[in-house]
């Protein structure tokens, strides 16, 4: 499964709930772009540890973004940005759990149900 950065942001803040879903899964996934907004909310360089430690002690594997997913979110925007504000990072991600066949864990349900061909699974903290 890949996750959104919410559920991962809800999860460092102590949020069982997030957790749960974290630890019922085997096989954890990130976006880079999901690995690029943590590290850009984290205020010093010891949030930034913390995050990374966070990451490898879980297993979280990053997937790149390679050209198909570039191509697939710049088509999500084209689709979704004037009817719901789907944003550039989320396109990125959504694009990336396409490219991938992965199923998308994620509180976003306003962005993520215009997306057909997205499978998700809702997380609600």
């Amino acid at each position: 499964m890949i996750f959104d950065t919410d559920v991962l942001i809800w999860t460092l803040r102590g949020n069982p709930k997030a957790a749960k879903v974290i630890d019922d899964c085997e096989e954890r996934f990130i976006s880079a772009v999901t690995y690029m907004e943590l590290i850009q909310g984290a205020r010093n360089k010891t949030e930034q540890k913390t995050i990374k430690d966070f990451l490898a002690a879980l297993g979280f594997q990053t997937l790149p973004i390679n050209e198909n997913i570039s191509l697939r979110a710049t088509v999500f925007m084209e689709e979704f940005f004037l009817k719901s504000g789907l944003g550039l990072a989320d396109a990125l991600i959504f694009a990336t759990a396409c490219e991938y066949a992965m199923t998308l864990c994620s509180a976003n349900k306003k962005h993520y149900k215009e997306v057909s061909s997205l499978m998700t699974k809702e997380f609600r903290p």
